[in-house]
């Protein structure tokens, strides 16, 4: 009996083009029954017909060939379901970050964020326990949940209260070159002991045009936007490093649309010291 089809029958029954099966075979993932040794002419097996539909499914799903080559060779069904859920959260991780950025571009379009709620405050020197470093601004945002838990745990381990909101000052270089120092801090009441990645540390005064901001770290960048717009507008800006306030952050909720931030942009002063 014919077990065997042609490419082009084959491309039929499995929705497979025929340059995509040329291109499986040269990959080594599904390789034909027969190749005609003087025409070249590749026949499948019809028991290949699961096979290829499995692998059309999860290119559908953008899964990388070599992985789809693992999951259809092994015979090891713990490793196979292991490639196939990894690949799975990365879909969900990547469906997250598309439904952040289409919620922020729905907020940016409809709710757009004005100065009025913009004002003018003087910081004055503080002792904080910090954690600085020198980051990737693609790596920040792990950063600074990791800075902040540490900060919390060992505030926490020495009895110390706390005396205001935790923050952070960002240097220029993390927004003109992608790498800069970066410091998240949290003030404390009473005496506390630097210890691993902490430091007791002052932080100078300084003053700030702050606009608040709440949801999540996906659109902060319109409060951005519109701090920078006022200040500019108002000449009021000075050199100086970014400042963020966190009222309301992760340790309070796990709800991003709760989050709280306060953006302060450094500026002429504004108070008698």
């Amino acid at each position: 009996m014919q077990t065997t089809m042609p490419i082009g029958d084959f491309a039929r029954a499995t929705h497979l083009s025929i340059k995509a099966l040329r291109h499986y075979h040269q990959e080594g993932l599904l390789e034909p029954a027969e190749i005609d040794p003087v025409s070249g002419y590749r026949r499948y097996d019809v028991a290949q017909i699961p096979t290829a539909q499995v692998i059309r499914r999860f290119r559908s799903l953008g899964m990388p060939l070599d992985d789809i080559a693992v999951i259809v060779r092994t015979d090891d069904l713990e490793a196979r379901n292991g490639l196939i859920i990894r690949h799975l959260r990365r879909l969900e991780s990547e469906l997250s970050r598309t439904q952040d950025a289409v919620a922020s571009l729905r907020h940016l379009v409809e709710r757009p964020i004005c100065d009025s709620g913009i004002r003018h405050v003087h910081i004055a020197s503080r002792k904080v326990l910090a954690i600085t470093q020198d980051v990737a601004v693609a790596d920040i945002g792990a950063w600074y949940q990791g800075a902040l838990g540490e900060l919390y745990a060992t505030l926490a381990a020495q009895q110390a209260d706390l005396s205001g909101d935790a923050a952070g000052v960002y240097a220029d270089g993390l927004f003109t070159e992608e790498f800069g120092t970066a410091s998240v801090y949290i003030p404390a009441r009473g005496p506390v002991r630097a210890t691993g990645r902490t430091q007791v540390v002052e932080m100078p005064e300084v003053d700030l045009a702050v606009i608040d901001y709440v949801g999540p770290e996906a659109g902060v960048d319109r409060a951005y936007g519109a701090l920078a717009d006022y200040v500019t507008r108002h000449a009021l800006a000075v050199d100086g490093p970014l400042h963020e306030f966190y009222p309301v952050n992760r340790a309070h909720t796990a709800d991003p649309s709760r989050w709280r931030t306060q953006i302060g942009w450094p500026i002429f002063e504004v108070s008698p010291h």
